[in-house]
Parts: structure tokens; sequence; C-alpha cells
């Protein structure tokens, strides 16, 4: 049987292992943000918390902490009114190459 997330699920797809799996790696251009907190309060896996530090507009931009649990869904960036979030997509594979 396959390890991690799977095995939270009463059956395991046969093609499970061949799936790849997506995840996403977020940028934040963190002196365009405005602070309105979209990103933290939409995001489904809650990547995104709120910070305690300023930009260069005196907002708060948004902290990146659980960066591991992105799935690309691309929520906070199609809510940010600034377009202050970009998610750039990548395999499973592709992040384990480059680790």
């Amino acid at each position: 049987m396959s390890t991690g997330a799977a095995e939270r699920f009463w059956r395991t797809p046969l093609d499970a292992e061949k799936i790849p799996r997506i995840r996403g790696i977020v940028h934040i251009l963190e002196d365009r943000c405005k602070g309105c907190v979209y990103c933290v309060e939409f995001c489904p896996r809650e990547v995104l918390a709120r910070s305690i530090r300023f930009n260069v507009k005196g907002y708060h931009p948004p902290d990146i902490v659980r960066p591991e649990s992105c799935t690309a869904c691309r929520l906070c960036e199609l809510l940010c009114p600034e377009f202050a979030i970009g998610i750039e997509e990548v395999t499973q594979q592709e992040s384990a190459d480059a680790g």
C-alpha cells in the first residue's frame, strides 16, 4: 500500500503512485500588498497567515507559514485585488529532483 495522504482514505486508487501531485510555490510581492487578508481568510489549506511586520506602504503583508501544504489552487492569486500573489506550479517529481 502507498504511503502518505492516500492512506487516509478507505481505499487507494490502483494508479495512485502514477498520478503526479501538483504543489505550489507562493510568491508574494510584499510592497504591492495592501493588507486586505483575503488570501489568508480564504486559503483552504491555511498556507498563509497575518504578519506583524509592515511593508513600505504601512500594511501587513501575509506570511507563508505552511508552504508544503500549497496545492496550487490559485484561490489566493484570484482573490488578491492588488495582484500581489503569484503561484508557481511544480509536480512532486520536479520538487524531488530540485531538492
